[in-house]
């Protein structure tokens, strides 16, 4: 426990989010599966990203029991576009898993909740409060910002004993009757008013008058982190392949980066011309002397920005005679319908829509 005492941000935080909380589906209707997927989604992603896949994805599995029946072609390709694919396998996991063991529902409980795949501390414990009214803090990045602000605090919010200090000082003081509505005030207060990059609205914030960040000058200096550490860079060509107007795709590892997505093939490295020749080459067959080649395109280069890793992609469309390589080959309309692919490859997906002069459905 901490020495400051957060229980006069209580009324402030309750009497600001019931006049500015923004609506959101999954408020309107907060029943534990809503709430779960949502806290899923939001995880890493903004929530005004989140709210279009959230409808696309109640419509698609309106149930957990769909969820927990669906095929994981399927579920990715719903889910395409949100990224962190992972999140979305283990959501099925956890479909399955509540399904046999908690008779299809969620459990009101955070530490079962906890034990779940694919939910974290944070989720568990935001579930527990929206969803069933438990009485237990959830703590986000946007919490750690607006409380250590508000107690002035210049402890390290990336030590894990420091964010379950708060933790238990706000469960400490969260209102028993509205836990829900506390921890979302606070994550609401953190994503509108205490921003995160840039100076914070302070004139906006109720909690203006008791915080001593504010007091103090020091809103830009607080919260403390540790400094991240540089992604790394990957140089990557991308092998857009076309025979008699379908296009390659390849699956990859079930390990590792995008584990089991469809992408366009590719190989490492900042790839020329002769380069993607002498690749399709040998993907024909090194002795091949057959000409398969028709054309060749530059597609661009594109920057993508994972969490930990930045790809640097050079793209190149290549006409084809005849299919090489143990690709898949399919119609733009297959890969819209049926075949989820990452984010990473959106700009040379939408080169293909161009080219075919079919639209992008959205």
């Amino acid at each position: 426990m901490s020495n400051y005492n957060y229980s006069e941000t209580v009324e402030y935080l309750l009497d600001w989010y019931a006049s500015n909380a923004r609506i959101l589906p999954w408020r309107e209707n907060p029943q534990p599966y809503f709430v779960w997927i949502s806290e899923i989604m939001l995880q890493q992603t903004r929530v005004e990203t989140v709210k279009t896949y959230f409808d696309r994805f109640i419509i698609e599995f309106p149930t957990l029991k769909d969820l927990a029946e669906s095929s994981e072609e399927r579920l990715l390709k719903v889910w395409e576009g949100l990224g962190y694919y992972n999140r979305a396998k283990n959501m099925q996991k956890t479909a399955k898993l509540v399904m046999d063991v908690f008779d299809g529902q969620l459990p009101a409980d955070h530490l079962k909740l906890r034990a779940l795949p694919g939910v974290g501390t944070y989720t568990a414990r935001a579930i527990a409060s929206i969803a069933f009214q438990i009485p237990v803090a959830s703590i986000d990045g946007n919490v750690l910002r607006v409380m250590k602000r508000v107690s002035g605090s210049f402890d390290n919010v990336t030590k894990e004993k420091v964010r379950r200090e708060l933790e238990e000082d706000l469960t400490e003081i969260i209102p028993k009757e509205k836990p829900g509505d506390f921890n979302q005030a606070v994550m609401e207060l953190g994503a509108l008013v205490c921003l995160p990059n840039g100076k914070p609205l302070c004139e906006a914030c109720p909690l203006m008058h008791m915080c001593k960040a504010f007091k103090q000058g020091d809103q830009m200096k607080i919260p403390v982190k540790d400094e991240k550490k540089p992604r790394k860079i990957e140089e990557r060509t991308v092998y857009i392949l076309e025979c008699d107007g379908r296009y390659a795709l390849n699956k990859r590892p079930e390990k590792g980066l995008l584990a089991g997505m469809w992408e366009f093939p590719g190989s490492e490295g900042k790839g020329t011309v002769r380069d993607v020749k002498n690749w399709v080459r040998m993907q024909q067959g090194a002795n091949s002397e057959e000409k398969v080649i028709f054309n060749i395109e530059d597609f661009g280069s594109y920057r993508h920005v994972f969490s930990h890793i930045e790809w640097f992609m050079t793209g190149y469309y290549v006409k084809l005679a005849k299919p090489i390589g143990g690709f898949e080959y399919v119609s733009v309309e297959a890969i819209e319908k049926d075949f989820a692919i990452p984010a990473a490859f959106a700009p040379y997906l939408q080169k293909i829509h161009e080219i075919s002069g079919m639209s992008v459905i959205e």
